[in-house]
C-alpha cells in the first residue's frame, strides 16, 4: 500500500473515532475526500479486521480502535501488546516468570511469556495447552463464569467426584480473593498464581499469571499474589477506559 493509502485507512479510522453516529458509504465518501470504490475496498478491509461493522441498513459504525480486543476474541496480538508492559513489570517486581494465558473451549492456552533475568526461573512450553482445572489460569477465567457453566465444564471434562469438590472450592476461593494460588503446578516443583483480566463490558477475557519454582514461590507467595492481583486490576481498568473511550467516539 502507498503512503497515501495509509494515510486514508488512517484518517477513516480517526473519522470513526470522533464519529457519534453510524454513516453510509455516500456520507463517508464525502467525509473523506475518496471515490466511492476506494471507500468501499476500505471499509470492508476494516470491518473484515473488526475495526468497524456494516449495520443492517448498509450504515458502518465504529466497532473497535487499534489496539481494543475484538469482540470474537481472534485479535490476541492487541491484547498481548497492552498487557506486555504490565506483564513485564510484574516479571520485574517478582522475579519470577509471567504469562498471559486464555479459555478456549475446556482448554487454557498461553499467547506469550515474559521470563526473569535470573539462572534459576520457571518456564513452560506455551505451544500446549493445559486442561482448565489444572492451572491457575483456568480457576480464574473458570470463576468468572456462572455456577452452571462451571458444572457444563466439569462434565464435559469428565472430573471425578473428588475433582469437581476440588474445583468447586477453588473456584470459590478465586471469587472472594480476586485470584489463585496454585501451589502445585501441572510442572512438578513449580507453582503459580493468576488472576483475571476483566473487558469493559465485564467479562473476562484473559488471565495474567506468574509462576515460579515452588519452593522460592511459596515463600513469597503472599507479595506475588497481590503483584498478580493488582496488576490484572489494572490492565482492566485500561481496557474500560479504552472502551469508554470507543463508545464517546460513536
Amino acid at each position: 500500500m502507498s503512503g497515501r493509502g495509509v494515510e486514508r485507512v488512517l484518517d477513516m479510522i480517526e473519522w470513526f473515532a470522533a464519529s457519534a453516529e453510524a454513516a453510509s458509504l455516500s456520507e463517508i465518501a464525502a467525509a473523506l475526500a475518496m471515490p466511492k470504490s476506494s471507500t468501499l475496498l476500505m471499509l470492508q478491509s476494516l470491518a473484515e479486521r473488526g475495526y468497524i461493522r456494516r449495520l443492517a441498513n448498509g450504515e458502518y459504525e465504529l466497532q473497535r480502535l487499534p489496539g481494543e480486543v475484538s469482540p470474537d476474541g481472534r485479535n490476541y496480538g492487541a491484547l498481548i501488546a497492552l498487557v506486555s508492559p504490565y506483564l513485564s513489570e510484574a516479571v520485574q517486581t517478582t522475579g519470577e516468570s509471567g504469562f498471559v494465558a486464555v479459555l478456549e473451549g475446556h482448554d487454557i492456552r498461553y499467547l506469550n511469556k515474559v521470563l526473569p533475568k535470573r539462572e534459576i526461573l520457571y518456564d513452560r512450553d506455551i505451544g500446549r495447552t493445559r486442561p482448565a482445572h489444572k492451572v491457575a489460569s483456568g480457576i480464574v477465567l473458570l470463576a468468572a463464569a456462572s455456577d452452571a457453566e462451571v458444572d457444563g465444564y466439569a462434565v464435559a471434562a469428565g472430573l471425578s467426584s473428588e475433582d469437581r469438590t476440588a474445583l468447586e472450592s477453588s473456584v470459590a476461593t478465586a471469587r472472594t480473593a480476586g485470584f489463585h494460588f496454585n501451589a502445585m503446578g501441572v510442572m512438578e516443583g513449580a507453582a503459580g498464581a493468576a488472576a483475571p483480566i476483566v473487558e469493559a463490558s465485564g467479562k473476562a477475557i484473559a488471565a495474567l499469571n506468574i509462576s515460579g519454582p515452588q519452593s522460592r514461590f511459596i515463600s513469597n507467595s503472599d507479595r506475588i499474589c497481590e503483584v498478580v492481583r493488582e496488576t490484572a486490576i489494572a490492565i482492566s481498568e485500561e481496557l474500560a477506559r479504552r472502551g469508554r473511550r470507543v463508545s464517546k467516539g460513536r
